[in-house]
């Protein structure tokens, strides 16, 4: 299944306008706006239309972005949530049931959350006592990565564990 991109002329428009406003150029215009402002404040006497301009204008800019911003977590948010579910999903020995956890209430989220606080304070206890809480080898013994054309040989993991794959 390969997914299509959308023809949405909203989705496009709150990705780009997240694009551009979250590039330093648009922080750097965003503050030369209002040094300028600042600046023209003695030319126009610190008037009340002088400051009902500068309130006015953030306020509009604030409320609109509040709309693009929260469609684009939305939208990352939910890619992310997919492509978590599709790892559990291929992941041998995973509970497939986490699959929709957040479609669960806060009751079902504490209880299930307790359940794997547990499982890390166990984890936590076999390694203060120096057992492993994994069956995967750790990154230390995990194989070097040699460069092009070097005979740098894998290490191997220790005693006790075993590589993913090996025995």
């Amino acid at each position: 299944m390969r997914p299509t991109k959308s023809n949405s002329w909203f989705t496009s428009f709150a990705k780009g306008t997240a694009k551009a406003t979250g590039r330093p150029a648009a922080f750097a215009a965003a503050a030369g706006v209002i040094i300028l402002w600042g600046i023209t404040g003695p030319l126009f006497k610190f008037s009340d239309t002088w400051q009902l301009v500068i309130n006015t204008s953030t306020t509009i800019i604030t409320f609109l972005m509040v709309f693009l911003i929260q469609n684009t977590q939305n939208r990352d948010t939910e890619a992310l949530q997919v492509k978590l579910d599709e790892l559990l999903r291929v992941t041998t020995g995973a509970h497939v049931a986490l699959l929709d956890l957040e479609e669960l209430d806060d009751k079902d989220l504490d209880r299930i959350r307790n359940d794997y606080e547990k499982l890390a304070k166990k984890a936590r206890e076999q390694l203060a006592r120096g057992e492993d809480d994994t069956d995967v080898a750790e990154l230390e013994d995990e194989p070097d990565i040699a460069s092009p054309g070097s005979s740098a040989k894998p290490k191997r993991a220790s005693k006790g564990q075993k590589a993913k794959g090996k025995e």
